[in-house]
C-alpha cells in the first residue's frame, strides 16, 4: 500500500441519495473521529494500491466480482454527506452503479516505455479528487504489459473508507482459494507457547505488572516532553527532504523497484527479526543514499562524493507517524468485521527519529521491546 497523496480542496455539499429518491429509509451513521480528520484541508488523504496482473484484465469479470464482494462493504457503498442541521458529516448508504466507479482507458499497445506511462497515469491522479457525489473509491485497469505485469490495476480509496491494513485485510477476506473457489484463503497463525507457571513465577506476577506500568507511565512522560518540546525550540534539521510552502498540492510521483524475497528473508534469519523491519532498513539506506548524494552536489567531482559520508553530524530528521494499533485477527473475523461495516480501526500518533542508515534501522527494531 502507497499512501499520502492530499487533495487540493474540500468540496463537501448536501446530497441526496437514489435511496432517498425512491423513498426507502437509510440506515445512517456519524463519522469518526479518524474519518474526520482525513477530511481536513491539509490532510485530505487517498490511498494507492498498484497490482500487476499475470493475465490480461478483463473488466467484466472485474465487475461481476465486485459485485458479489466489495460494493457489499457498507463503506464502499456509502457516501459522506455533511448534516448542516447537526454540523457532522454521515454514512448514507446509497446505490452503487459501478460504471462510475471502474475506469478502462483507451491505451495504445505499441507505446515505447509502458513502465513510465504507468508512473505518469498514477502521478496524473494525485491532480484530481473523487467526486463526493459517489462513494470515495474507484479502480483504474490499464491492459498494458509492463515489466513484470501483462496488467495493471489500480485502486484509489479515500483514507476516511479506512487504513492500509485494514484494506489489505478487506483485500484478503475478498479472496478465495484456486485449488477451492467457495474456501477462504490460509493464513498463518502464530503459535502461542503454553507454560506450566509454579509458584515462584506466581509470586513475581506483581512484581512484573509494577513493571510494564512504569515503563508504560515513562515511556509516555517522555513523549509527551518531546511533543512539547518539538513545539517550542526542538526544530528538525533542514535537509533537502523539506519542501517549499503548498507544497502538498504538488503532484506525486511512484516509482517502484522489485527486491529479491530470498534476499530479505536471508538478512530477516541473521538478525532474528521479521521481514518488514528489513524492508524498513532498506528504506532507511535508501532515504541515507538520497540524501548522502544531494548533500554531495555541490562538489565538483559527483561521482566520489556517493562514496563518501556527506551526511551532517547530529542531523536530527522526525516523523509524526499514524499507526493502527489493532491487534491482527483471524479472516473470519475480518469477514463478521466487513458485515457490521466497521473497520475496527486503533489509532495511535507519536513522533518518531528516523535512522537513515540501514544498519542504525535494523539495530533500532532489534532492540525494541
Amino acid at each position: 500500500m502507497i499512501e499520502g497523496l492530499r487533495s487540493r480542496k474540500r468540496a463537501l455539499k448536501a446530497i441526496i441519495t437514489k435511496r432517498a429518491e425512491h423513498g426507502e429509509k437509510e440506515e445512517e451513521q456519524p463519522l469518526s473521529p479518524a474519518a474526520l480528520l482525513f477530511h481536513e484541508p491539509n490532510f485530505n488523504c487517498y490511498i494507492i494500491a498498484i497490482m500487476g496482473c499475470k493475465t490480461k484484465i478483463n473488466p467484466q469479470i472485474v465487475k461481476a466480482g465486485l459485485e458479489e464482494t466489495l460494493i457489499k462493504h457498507p463503506r464502499f457503498s456509502s457516501l459522506q454527506v455533511k448534516d448542516k442541521k447537526r454540523n457532522q458529516m454521515r454514512w448514507v448508504p446509497t446505490i452503487v452503479n459501478l460504471d462510475d466507479h471502474i475506469c478502462v482507458p483507451d491505451i495504445d499497445p505499441n507505446m515505447e516505455s509502458p513502465d513510465m506511462f504507468v508512473e505518469d497515469y498514477i502521478s496524473d491522479l494525485t491532480r484530481t479528487t473523487i467526486d463526493m457525489s459517489k462513494p470515495l473509491w474507484d479502480l483504474h485497469l490499464l491492459n498494458v504489459k509492463v515489466s513484470n505485469a501483462e496488467g495493471v490495476g489500480i485502486f484509489r480509496i479515500h483514507h476516511s473508507i479506512g487504513d492500509g491494513v485494514y484494506l489489505m485485510s478487506l483485500v484478503l477476506a475478498l479472496t478465495r482459494k484456486t485449488s477451492d473457489p467457495n474456501a477462504l484463503p490460509s493464513i498463518p497463525v502464530k503459535k502461542t507457547v503454553t507454560t506450566t507457571s509454579n509458584i515462584s513465577d506466581r509470586l513475581w506476577l506483581p512484581f512484573k505488572a509494577l513493571r510494564i506500568i512504569y515503563r508504560l507511565m515513562r515511556n509516555t512522560l517522555m513523549d509527551i516532553f518531546a511533543v512539547k518540546c518539538t513545539s517550542l525550540f526542538l526544530e528538525d534539521t533542514k535537509t533537502p527532504l523539506n519542501g517549499a510552502p503548498e507544497m502538498e498540492c504538488t503532484p506525486r510521483r511512484f516509482v517502484s523497484r522489485t527486491f529479491s524475497l530470498d534476499d530479505i528473508k536471508l538478512v530477516k534469519n541473521a538478525m532474528n527479526m521479521t521481514v518488514n523491519d528489513v524492508v524498513l532498513g532498506v528504506t532507511a539506506a535508501g532515504l541515507s543514499r538520497y540524501l548522502n548524494r544531494r548533500y554531495g552536489e555541490k562538489e565538483n567531482d559527483k561521482g566520489s562524493t556517493e562514496k563518501r559520508n556527506n551526511l551532517p553530524k547530529n542531523t536530527r530528521l522526525r516523523a509524526t507517524l499514524a499507526v493502527n494499533i489493532r491487534p491482527s485477527i483471524g479472516i473470519q473475523r475480518i469477514i463478521k468485521l466487513m458485515q457490521s461495516g466497521g473497520t475496527g480501526r486503533v489509532l495511535c500518533f507519536f513522533l518518531s527519529t528516523l535512522p537513515y542508515e540501514m544498519i542504525h534501522w535494523i539495530m533500532f527494531v532489534k532492540q525494541k521491546p
